[in-house]
């Protein structure tokens, strides 16, 4: 089994589960502490209206998609706070609406669109180098995020109405990270798909969930679990001969199912 490792798109794979492990556990632990887990499903699927656009007007579908993420989460943060809409019902509107822009744009475009089915269902093995420089940066720039704000995202996703209360900038960190969320979704949808990307920022923050209930611990915990779910799953896949993609998200599963048996057993 070890001689896939001399080639070089499953070395890339296995450098971009890496990052993208690390960079989801630190996305992932805040959206699921603050209970908006719903808020990724949302923009994966708002996603597929820039692609469709995208693949229409002949631009960048990555560009296109990124545009349309930004602009969702931003606008369903807004609406939120603005008491307009609640923000489940907000969620859901970006969600039907970006499927159904998607399949109105992709319909109109001429020809057949080669690389829908990776965006849909995912192909880890088609990372390349500059996917994996752009992981890079952005898991660079997160980082450093987390560096100089961590205790007042620690706040914000425990308690972010007594946050208020203290006067600390709730709006900004909601903000910011939900624009991460929308650009890490972006760089992850031809890794995991569209349909599949959710499991990566929920599964292993649930398992982490399980172990323990400190923030930072849940970090470290999520990271592993990834780690252990993406790496197994690319070998798996390998040795059975299934998609990849589907393979980590059923090792995750598997993986939460017994961290809840060892934490029933346990408790």
């Amino acid at each position: 089994m070890l001689e896939i490792l001399q080639y070089p798109f499953f070395q890339n794979a296995l450098l971009g589960v890496v990052i993208i492990s690390i960079a989801s556990a630190l996305i992932g632990t805040y959206i699921t502490t603050r209970r908006m887990t719903f808020i990724s499903g949302g923009i994966t699927h708002a996603c597929f209206g820039g692609l469709g656009l995208g693949y229409y007007l002949g631009i960048s579908p990555i560009l296109s998609a990124t545009i349309f993420a930004i602009a969702s989460s931003l606008g369903v943060e807004w609406l939120s706070a603005k008491r307009a809409v609640r923000k489940d019902s907000a969620i859901a509107v970006i969600w039907a609406l970006g499927m159904a822009v998607g399949i109105l744009f992709i319909f109109m475009t001429e020809g057949y669109v080669p690389e829908l089915n990776s965006f849909l269902f995912g192909n880890v093995l088609t990372i390349t180098r500059s996917d994996l420089v752009l992981f890079a940066v952005f898991a660079g720039v997160l980082i450093a995020f987390y560096i100089l704000f961590m205790p007042l995202i620690i706040a914000c996703s425990f308690d972010a109405d007594f946050a208020r209360t203290r006067r600390l900038p709730v709006r900004f960190i909601d903000y910011a990270m939900i624009v991460f969320v929308a650009i890490a979704i972006v760089l992850t949808i031809r890794m995991i798909g569209i349909m599949l990307l959710m499991s990566l920022l929920s599964l292993p923050q649930m398992t982490a969930e399980t172990l323990t209930r400190r923030y930072r611990s849940m970090i470290l915990v999520s990271i592993v679990v990834s780690l252990i779910g993406c790496i197994g799953g690319l070998f798996a896949s390998y040795w059975l001969s299934v998609p990849a993609s589907a393979t980590i998200v059923i090792l995750l599963v598997v993986i939460f199912a017994l961290s809840r048996v060892v934490s029933h057993l346990r408790h």
